[in-house]
């Protein structure tokens, strides 16, 4: 029960970062029909931002307090990935809008690269470790424990997404959102436009891209300029179990996400500690010696966390293409 109870605190704080990253790829498909492929790399800018701004206070003004160093690094990094996705949208993806999907398609792929790389130009290839802002005390709940971090993880995420919603759905900006998505001809008719709907879409995802980079970079203390490649990924895979397009399937694939993977790596990883089978591990130990002179075996645990993500998405696809939320439309004639 102590297993269960933690992997599932432990998928929560995991599921609710890739549903705030997951709502800027649904956000932007929602609209313009685009996976964005270069989110995951917003991610990125937002965390290695949001340490230097960091880094820089507490050299600058060793006595300011930790929670005002972290609010000004966040705020920072937001107005920097905002300005990112701006430039995006208008330099990258605007001029493609009547083009073929494969062609927008590609060009994301592009983008992701090429911000991979100046952000390896910049911050160097190395990890950079994250200064601890938040304390890491443990708190235990029925027989698991969480740190700090994780309780302002979801804390956070959920006043965000909770925001989002009500921004959509309850205000001026969010309804021209939703005619947008709706039908861009007919919404530029009714005087919507539509241009700064789409740039505004791009704007409210990648603030929402670099509070998840902060909060990834503290939840495991480091950052580099790759870690947002498969955090991407992931967060696409949650866009897809919910219903890509939808926002709550968004949130609701990103927590059930999070849970499949932290309950899956965390029973494979305890059976295979408990369960050696003495011919994998005899295979292990000759290959082990022939390759590398060694007799370590290293054991599997979380390793398998990555895999889930990636089964998730093959199964959803193959049996369930428009998500748990998702909605079957037919193409317009």
């Amino acid at each position: 029960m102590e297993i269960f109870s933690q992997q599932i605190l432990n998928g929560l704080v995991l599921g609710s970062v890739y549903a705030l990253v997951a709502l800027g790829y649904t956000m932007v498909y929602g609209i313009l029909g685009l996976i964005n492929f270069a989110h995951g790399e917003v991610v990125m800018v937002g965390a290695l931002t949001a340490l230097s701004v960091t880094n820089a206070l507490l050299v600058a003004a060793p006595g300011l307090p930790a929670p005002v160093i972290l609010l000004l690094a966040v705020l920072v990094a937001m107005i920097a990935c905002m300005l990112l996705g701006f430039s995006i949208e208008r330099i990258a993806y605007r001029p493609l809008r009547r083009a073929p999907r494969l062609a927008p398609l590609i060009t994301a792929i592009g983008v992701s690269i090429l911000l991979q790389t100046v952000a390896m130009l910049i911050w160097g290839r190395q990890y950079h470790t994250v200064p601890a802002l938040i304390p890491a005390r443990p708190h235990t709940v029925a027989g698991a424990t969480i740190t700090d971090v994780g309780i302002v993880i979801i804390a956070v995420s959920a006043l965000i997404m909770l925001g989002l919603l009500l921004l959509v759905h309850f205000t001026k900006l969010g309804r021209a959102m939703r005619a947008t998505a709706e039908n861009q001809l007919v919404s530029g008719l009714m005087g919507v436009d539509i241009n700064r709907i789409i740039s505004a879409t791009f704007v409210i995802g990648s603030a929402l891209a670099a509070v998840a980079g902060v909060l990834v970079s503290a939840n495991y203390g480091i950052a580099h300029y790759y870690m947002g490649f498969t955090l991407g990924l992931k967060a696409f895979t949650a866009a897809v179990l919910g219903g890509i397009g939808n926002l709550g399937g968004a949130m609701l694939g990103g927590v059930l996400l999070g849970l499949i993977e932290s309950l899956g790596a965390g029973y494979i990883g305890h059976l295979t500690d408990l369960c050696q089978f003495e011919s994998l591990r005899q295979a292990s130990l000759e290959l082990a010696r022939n390759c590398t002179g060694s007799a370590e075996v290293p054991l599997f645990g979380s390793n398998y966390q990555d895999v889930f993500a990636f089964l998730v998405l093959i199964t959803v696809l193959v049996f369930r293409p428009t998500g748990l939320l998702g909605e079957r439309v037919s193409e317009r004639a």
